[in-house]
C-alpha cells in the first residue's frame, strides 16, 4: 500500500473533519476512535489516517477504526506522537504501509491496521465490558448524587423565541446513519412541521434536505459559517464553570448566541430545551442509544446522556421509530388535483358520449327524488 497525497492534521478529529478534502492524508491524536468522528473522516472522503494513539486501546469494543476499514480507507495506528512537531499542514507526503516520508526521508512510522486486527481488538475489548458497565454504573450514581437538579427540577435555559408548546421537535445528532434516518422520515417534517434542532454538524443535514434548522446547540466545532448564518437562534454550550469555546466562533461570524452553561453533552442539552419548552414529542436522528454509543462519549458524558434520557424518556421517540409508524398524509393541493382530474375526466365523457347528457339529467333527477322523499316522509 502505498499512498501520497496533502497533510492535513489537528488533534481534534471533528474540527480536522471540516477542513479535510478529498484523498488528503489526516493526522490525529484520538484514542478510541469513535464511529461517529470515523464517519466524518469517511464522509471527507480521506485517503489515509494517521492516528498518533491508540485507535483501540482495549477499554471497550469502538467501532471507529472499523468503519474506516469497512470503507477502505487506511489507518494507521500508535504513530510517534512527535509527528505533530515533525509534521506541518499542507506537507506533502506519502504513507507506504506504516512508514510516512516526506521528500524521500522517514519521518514518522505507525502499524498498519488490518482488518483482522481490528478484529481482534475487537474480540479482546468486548471481555472488558463487564468491568465498564460496572464503572459506568457507579459513576451514574455519583453524578446523580451530585446531580439531582437535572432530574429533579427544570434546567436554567435561555429564553428563546421560537415555540415549542404543543408542538413536535425533531434534534438531528451526527450519529451512526443519521443522514440515511433523516431521509427516511422527509415526509413527516413536512406533514408535522417540528422545531428543528440541529446539534453542530447536524444543522448541516437538515439543511443538505431542504430543510432550515430552527435552533443550532452545541460547542460550534463542527457546524458550518453556512449553517450558523441562516439559523433563527443559536445556543452556545458552556461549561459549568461559564466557559463557552464556541462563543469564539460565533464572535467572528457577527452573531449573538444565548450561552447556557450545563452539566452533560450538547446532545443532552438539545433534548432537555425540546423537554423544558414544551414539545410534545421529541423525534431524535443519530442520538446515542445503546451501550457502544454510551462508552464513546467518555464516563462524564455516559452519565448525563443516561440522565436525561431518565427525565425526557416519555417523550423520546428514535427516528427509526417515527419511519415505521408514521404514515404519510396526502397534501391538499395532492388532493385537489385528484379532484380536479376527476371533474375534467366527467366533463369529457359528457362531452363524447351521445347520450351522456340524458343519463346525467336522469341521475339527477333521480337523485332529487329519493332525497327529497327522505325529507318529507312523516
Amino acid at each position: 500500500m502505498k499512498i501520497s497525497g496533502t497533510l492535513r492534521l489537528d488533534k481534534r478529529t471533528k474540527r480536522l473533519a471540516k477542513r479535510l478534502k478529498k484523498n488528503e492524508i489526516a493526522l490525529i491524536d484520538h484514542t478510541d476512535l469513535d464511529s461517529t468522528a470515523a464517519l466524518m473522516l469517511v464522509e471527507a472522503q480521506a485517503a489515509c489516517i494517521i492516528n498518533v494513539a491508540r485507535s483501540s486501546s482495549g477499554r471497550y469494543p469502538n467501532l471507529g477504526p472499523l468503519k474506516l476499514l469497512e470503507h477502505d480507507i487506511p489507518l494507521i495506528d500508535n504513530a510517534d506522537p512527535a509527528a505533530f512537531d515533525i509534521l506541518h499542514e499542507g506537507d506533502k507526503v506519502v504513507v507506504d504501509n506504516g512508514s510516512v516520508y516526506r521528500d524521500g526521508e522517514l519521518v514518522v512510522r505507525g502499524e498498519l491496521l488490518t482488518k483482522e486486527a481490528v478484529d481482534k481488538q475487537l474480540e479482546d475489548a468486548a471481555q472488558n465490558l463487564g468491568a465498564e458497565l460496572e464503572a459506568f454504573i457507579n459513576n451514574t450514581l455519583n453524578y446523580m448524587s451530585n446531580e439531582t437538579n437535572l432530574i429533579l427540577y427544570p434546567s436554567k435555559l435561555p429564553d428563546l423565541e421560537t415555540s415549542f408548546t404543543n408542538r413536535h421537535c425533531l434534534v438531528v445528532i451526527r450519529g451512526e446513519n443519521y443522514k440515511e434516518d433523516l431521509k427516511t422520515i422527509r415526509s413527516y417534517i413536512h406533514d408535522m412541521k417540528p422545531v428543528l434542532i440541529g446539534v453542530d454538524g447536524g444543522a448541516d443535514a437538515l439543511i443538505e434536505l431542504g430543510f432550515k434548522p430552527d435552533i443550532i446547540v452545541g460547542d460550534m466545532d463542527s457546524v458550518t459559517d453556512n449553517a450558523l448564518l441562516t439559523v433563527k437562534e443559536i445556543v452556545v454550550h458552556a461549561y459549568t464553570n461559564g466557559k463557552a469555546p464556541g462563543l469564539e466562533r460565533t464572535d467572528k461570524l457577527g452573531l449573538k448566541p444565548f450561552v447556557c452553561p450545563i452539566t452533560g453533552t450538547s446532545e443532552d442539552l438539545a433534548l432537555l430545551i425540546a423537554y423544558e419548552k414544551g414539545a410534545s414529542l421529541i423525534t431524535a436522528v443519530g442520538t446515542h442509544s445503546d451501550m457502544i454509543d454510551f462508552l464513546d462519549k467518555g464516563r462524564n458524558g455516559m452519565s448525563s446522556t443516561f440522565l436525561t434520557r431518565l427525565k425526557v424518556g416519555h417523550r423520546l421517540v428514535d427516528a427509526k421509530g417515527v419511519s415505521k409508524l408514521y404514515v404519510h398524509r396526502p397534501s391538499t393541493n395532492y388532493v385537489g388535483l385528484i379532484v380536479l382530474a376527476a371533474i375534467i375526466a366527467l366533463f369529457t365523457v359528457i362531452a363524447i358520449a351521445p347520450n351522456s347528457i340524458d343519463y346525467m339529467q336522469g341521475l339527477y333527477h333521480n337523485l332529487y327524488s329519493f332525497f327529497l322523499n327522505i325529507t318529507i316522509r312523516p
